[in-house]
């Protein structure tokens, strides 16, 4: 005990004591990120088991890109860390500011936070994969052509700046604490790490049914023509089956990982930053503002309609509608 009271006299002649309740404050604020950090040991322990028992298969395991995936991992979580704080915070205190409701944390409102968060993540991303601004952050997590847990890592540093935290205010702004918010949403990832996997097969019928599983989650990532934009869901798979983009995983149709439009490299700033660049370079193309900016919004598939000729009209263009790759 005198041990302790020595080292806290230290620490509070130092001068840091209020730099340390500035950071802690923020910190609490951002207990998201604490999650993340604390699971992080564990998500390497049970990456290193299922590299163990896969890594002499090259169409399950590339250690080059699994490598990869923690590095983006990393970047993902360093910049939610320092960028959150200044991005996102101050648009979820406002609205908990004035919020309709105000709610004790109990078990009833912890479950209702549950709840709340796993609509607005299917909603998210469903909106990542639809809206091409937030699928050129989302594109990373995809675009491996494996599927392991490292795949699970794999993720965008530019996350916090395209914006998709904004499917969460709806909550604040009823009056679920911003923390409470976090925690939820962050304990719904650590959830989501232990599904991508190839080592799981199919569960019990009724925990297939209510929860999103490994097997619905290699739907996610396929890219066949069956499986492409289904299976959004983060913790349960119900909110699919509500909303009509449930696909079941066909034994005579294996998932094929990866995206339409493969990455012509491996580097880490490319494979951030890929899709950023072809939706400016699509933007330059000439057309009207409105044409323009629709790059942002459309799926990622929509092209501009083309002009085709009138052969009875010579001179005179028509359009055709938007075409699907």
């Amino acid at each position: 005990m005198i041990l302790v009271e020595m080292l806290d006299e230290v620490f509070q002649n130092s001068g840091l004591l209020p730099l340390w309740q500035v950071m802690r404050d923020w910190l609490a604020l951002d207990e998201r990120q604490l999650i993340f950090m604390v699971a992080t040991p564990v998500f390497i322990g049970v990456a290193l088991w299922e590299y163990r028992r896969i890594r002499h298969d090259p169409k399950l395991m590339d250690t080059g890109e699994a490598v990869r995936n923690f590095a983006l991992g990393a970047g993902y979580q360093l910049t939610e860390l320092l960028f959150a704080g200044i991005i996102a915070f101050p648009v979820y205190a406002w609205l908990y500011h004035h919020r309709l409701l105000d709610l004790e944390l109990t078990w009833l409102t912890g479950l209702l936070t549950f709840v709340g968060v796993e609509i607005c993540f299917y909603w998210m991303h469903r909106a990542s994969h639809r809206v091409r601004w937030f699928w050129a952050a989302h594109v990373v997590h995809h675009s491996s052509e494996r599927m392991n847990f490292s795949t699970a890592m794999r993720q965008n540093a530019t996350n916090i700046f395209n914006g998709n935290w904004v499917f969460y205010l709806p909550l604040a702004w009823i009056g679920f604490n911003p923390v409470w918010i976090g925690i939820a949403y962050a304990l719904s990832l650590v959830y989501q790490f232990f599904i991508h996997t190839t080592l799981v097969g199919r569960l019990h019928p009724a925990i297939e049914w209510l929860f999103n599983t490994p097997s619905h989650h290699r739907v996610h990532h396929g890219r066949n023509p069956g499986y492409i934009d289904r299976n959004y869901g983060g913790v349960l798979i119900i909110w699919d089956r509500l909303f009509g983009t449930f696909v079941d995983e066909d034994a005579l149709d294996p998932p094929e990982y990866g995206i339409t439009n493969p990455v012509p490299s491996k580097n880490l700033l490319t494979l951030w930053t890929h899709e950023y660049r072809d939706i400016f370079r699509d933007m330059r193309q000439k057309g009207s503002l409105w044409t323009r900016l629709q790059h942002l919004w459309r799926p990622p598939e929509w092209e501009r309609p083309a002009r085709v000729a009138r052969p009875d009209l010579p001179g005179v263009g028509d359009r055709t509608g938007p075409s699907l790759e």
